[in-house]
């Protein structure tokens, strides 16, 4: 995607901008948008799914389209497209957790509809994702998700060996992060939406526009960073536009 900074950034003097007059003195910036696939001995795990196709016309009820176009990506960079460059289809995949449920996140969960993944949230993200009025509430758009089945988790807990997953509210009430233990690169650690990029990170930690309680997200961006530092791991960001471009990614790129 691409988005003024401001809603991924807060700093004084920024004001959020339109893709329709981001040529006005503010920060448009790339915001990619990653899904993991964590491929071990109890099945095929895929955390997130990033943005649909139909993009523009699922997301012109909310006007989400004009603050986040996804216009950069390419036909080979849609999730199915990667998927297949793995040699996979989404009948593949045993897993699909989603960190939480905004349309970034949870844009191809109909993927996964007509399969026999299981669909996993936290307790608290499904509670709030499937309990508001009206099709619609910020980033959270029911047409993603309202027809599928998900199981839940609830608080700190390792789902398989070597994959666990955090809970670290604030950005979303039910937002998770997920941490995979690798033989060969050590601790990775996913933040998702909990911390979108390295300057959030700080310290100090700068919040986003995005924040449901911004407590929480104070609170979980510390979390992480003790995690981290326990474990020497490797922090991957949620929307980092420089970080992306230092990972290894699919299909050629993976980590052990």
């Amino acid at each position: 995607m691409t988005a003024d900074l401001t809603w991924l950034l807060l700093a004084p003097g920024r004001a959020i901008r339109t893709r329709h007059n981001k040529h006005l003195p503010a920060e448009w910036t790339d915001v990619p948008s990653h899904c993991v696939l964590v491929d071990t001995p109890e099945g095929k795990l895929l955390w997130d799914t990033s943005c649909p196709r139909d993009w523009e016309e699922r997301w012109e009820p909310t006007g989400l389209q004009n603050f986040f176009p996804y216009d950069k990506v390419s036909e080979d960079e849609y999730l199915d497209s990667r998927l297949g460059q793995l040699g996979l289809t989404p009948g593949d995949i045993d897993f699909v957790v989603f960190s939480h449920l905004h349309f970034d996140h949870a844009g191809n969960a109909q993927l996964f509809k007509e399969t026999d993944a299981r669909l996993i949230c936290s307790d608290v993200e499904k509670d709030f994702a499937f309990g508001f009025e009206g099709a619609f509430t910020g980033a959270h758009l029911k047409a993603d998700y309202e027809d599928l089945h998900f199981e839940t988790v609830s608080g700190d807990v390792e789902f398989l060996p070597g994959v666990s997953f955090i809970q670290t509210p604030g950005h979303t009430p039910g937002s998770m992060s997920m941490r995979v233990d690798l033989p060969e690169t050590g601790t990775m650690i996913f933040t998702a939406d909990a911390i979108y990029m390295g300057d959030s990170f700080g310290p100090p930690s700068v919040p986003a526009a995005i924040v449901n309680n911004l407590e929480q997200w104070y609170a979980s961006v510390e979390k992480l960073r003790g995690i981290a530092a326990e474990s020497d791991a490797t922090v991957v960001f949620g929307h980092d536009s420089d970080q992306i471009h230092q990972l290894r990614v699919a299909p050629t790129g993976s980590y052990r």
